[in-house]
């Protein structure tokens, strides 16, 4: 009997599980706007690009390229994000913060289900990173 109830258990936590690791973007758009080497810093490229969330989107938990190191600006309405194991933030139109390489990226979302965000995300990647984001698995 408790070997029939124990399988039963991990069946339940499988398929509750596995949507939780499998998780997708949710009303989000990822557009490179611009991906420039950098002449002074051969083997290094500055790359732009804008995350639109609409009202509720996200993305799921991420790592960047281990070379890249990334600023980003909120350009409209307010961005929940969560860096390691910081705090939740809440980043409105104009603020700012930084992503050094290897950092896990845990939330990222539009803070609002009513309106929409948008962020820029300036990355300086080796040139040779084609993938700039690696969901979780």
């Amino acid at each position: 009997m408790f070997r029939v109830l124990t399988m039963a258990a991990m069946v339940v936590l499988t398929a509750v599980t596995t949507p939780m690791a499998a998780q997708k973007a949710h009303n989000s758009k990822i557009t490179v706007v611009f991906d420039q080497p950098l002449p002074n810093v051969p083997g290094k490229s500055m790359r732009g690009v804008v995350v639109e969330y609409g009202p509720g989107g996200f993305n799921p938990s991420h790592t960047h390229a281990k070379s890249a190191f990334i600023y980003a600006t909120v350009l409209e309405g307010e961005i929940k994000s969560k860096v390691n194991g910081g705090p939740t933030a809440v980043f409105k139109a104009g603020d700012n913060w930084v992503e050094k390489p290897g950092d896990h990226h845990l939330v990222s979302a539009n803070a609002s289900d009513t309106k929409p965000a948008k962020l820029l995300a300036v990355f300086v990647v080796d040139t040779t990173d084609n993938e700039l984001t690696t969901p979780d698995p």
